[in-house]
């Protein structure tokens, strides 16, 4: 169930009979036919053992199960906040995201957590409370499509072997594939007599996939 841009803060989906999405709640804003909207209590496709570990990692931003009855289709419009909207479309991949950004997603991908000194050591570590986004982060694996969020739009950034991406930790939104990061400096002499650019930490990532960087250094 691909999702289509309805503006840059909207997205709607069409749910066939047997197929089921997750969103955040409150993020439903209008609808055509008949749609169940369930407070969604086990986390997600992970189920308890998965809520449980995103609840202490906090990483359980509360979801709602979106499901159509036999016979039926619907489409659903979502959007939250007046946040910017962008549509990552995986085939297989795993998309690392922080749960509130998650604005809807696919119930054919796999959720999950992952601490994040397991991509970039103790600075991977670092990089979470750099950025405010703590020592964990939510995953989504598999083939299907997410909606994230972010602040004045997204532009996606190649990553390859041969060319590494370098990111304001506050600007980072989101990324997909076999990819490490971890936080370098930038900090010259001109910083350290206040004459430099004041990007004194810059994220790094490595390997093969894709970055999303929003427009912005605020976060949600």
């Amino acid at each position: 169930m691909p999702f289509e841009a309805l503006n840059s803060r909207m997205v709607q989906a069409t749910i066939a009979p047997g197929q089921r999405m997750y969103s955040q709640r409150g993020a439903m804003l209008a609808y055509r036919g008949e749609v169940h909207f369930t407070p969604n209590i086990q986390g997600g496709q992970g189920g308890v053992g998965s809520m449980i570990g995103r609840r202490i990692a906090g990483e359980a931003t509360p979801l709602m199960t979106v499901e159509v009855p036999a016979g039926c289709t619907a489409t659903v419009m979502f959007g939250h906040g007046g946040h910017h909207v962008h549509v990552v479309d995986l085939t297989g991949e795993t998309l690392y995201v922080e749960a509130d950004r998650l604005l809807a997603f696919d119930g054919s991908l796999q959720q999950g957590t992952m601490f994040m000194g397991s991509q970039g050591g103790v600075m991977g570590m670092v990089r979470g409370q750099v950025t405010g986004q703590g020592l964990f982060t939510t995953t989504l694996k598999g083939v299907g499509s997410a909606a994230v969020m972010a602040h004045g739009g997204v532009i996606e950034l190649p990553i390859t072997p041969q060319r590494p991406v370098h990111v304001d930790p506050q600007a980072y939104v989101a990324h997909r594939g076999e990819v490490r990061n971890k936080l370098s400096t930038a900090l010259g002499w001109r910083d350290m007599v206040g004459r430099g650019s004041g990007e004194a930490f810059q994220l790094e990532l490595s390997g093969q996939g894709t970055v999303y960087v929003q427009a912005s250094e605020e976060k949600l």
